[in-house]
């Protein structure tokens, strides 16, 4: 895939898709705007706020790699940590600092590719890489190199997309394309593949999450039979019988 995708293409697409969900009226880099955000992420992800210790890193070096808009990483800062956030795309970047000056935190942005991170060796006790190993056209280097700037003992957060998973099969069933469809890399991972993809790390633990909650993404008949009984008939299940089709597959690995 390397061979055919270069790294300017997938620039591209992000500095062009990083604000384009329509989940605010707000204008981009605004306080309204951010604060939409962070609500319709944490809706959607609610799962994230239970698993991460987000306030567990006081003092302590955080990096995110892919950062985006640091939604996820303003969290670790409000709990005190000492941030870093990188992105390939320089809007992405933009808007991470604007989000960051709204709220008042502190933080440093780089424009800076997943793939050759510019960073030493064993410099952060985590590294947070939430939806962006999928897009990337070289997923072992991405993990390697969140992997070799951890600090020994420190920890990693990796998510990818379960290509055996609930959303996967519904998107196929219903005719409705997943988020960023269009990107010039999507990939899913089975439970195995990424397992095999952290093999470095001493210590994996794998959690499926990201189960159904409404969308106020999608309208028409479709949109209502997904929220009005979908959803609902779904969640009624017992999560034993349905945990392992979760839509996220969340890595916390130990270097």
């Amino acid at each position: 895939m390397g061979d055919v995708v270069s790294i300017e293409d997938v620039r591209d697409y992000w500095n062009h898709h990083i604000h384009d969900v329509e989940i605010s009226h707000h204008p981009p880099g605004s306080e309204g705007f951010f604060a939409d955000l962070d609500t319709y992420h944490f809706e959607k992800l609610h799962h994230l706020t239970r698993l991460v210790d987000f306030d567990g890193y006081r003092g302590r070096s955080v990096l995110d790699v892919g950062c985006g808009a640091a939604v996820d990483l303003a969290r670790f800062a409000r709990g005190g940590a000492e941030v870093v956030g990188v992105d390939l795309a320089p809007a992405a970047i933009e808007l991470a600092r604007a989000n960051f000056a709204q709220q008042r935190l502190h933080g440093r942005f780089e424009v800076g590719n997943g793939e050759e991170l510019p960073f030493p060796d064993d410099l952060f006790d985590l590294v947070y890489a939430h939806g962006v190993v999928q897009y990337t056209a070289h997923p072992r280097r991405l993990v390697d190199e969140c992997r070799r700037v951890l600090k020994p003992g420190g920890e990693a957060i990796i998510q990818v997309y379960n290509r055996i998973s609930w959303l996967n099969l519904l998107s196929k069933a219903m005719n409705v394309g997943l988020e960023h469809e269009t990107a010039p890399v999507l990939m899913k991972y089975s439970a195995g593949e990424f397992s095999r993809l952290l093999d470095r790390f001493r210590e994996v633990r794998l959690v499926p999450e990201r189960f159904p909650v409404r969308s106020r993404l999608h309208g028409g008949w479709k949109g209502a039979l997904y929220n009005n009984l979908f959803v609902g008939t779904f969640n009624a299940l017992p999560r034993a019988m349905v945990r392992r089709f979760g839509w996220h597959l969340l890595a916390f690995c130990r270097k």
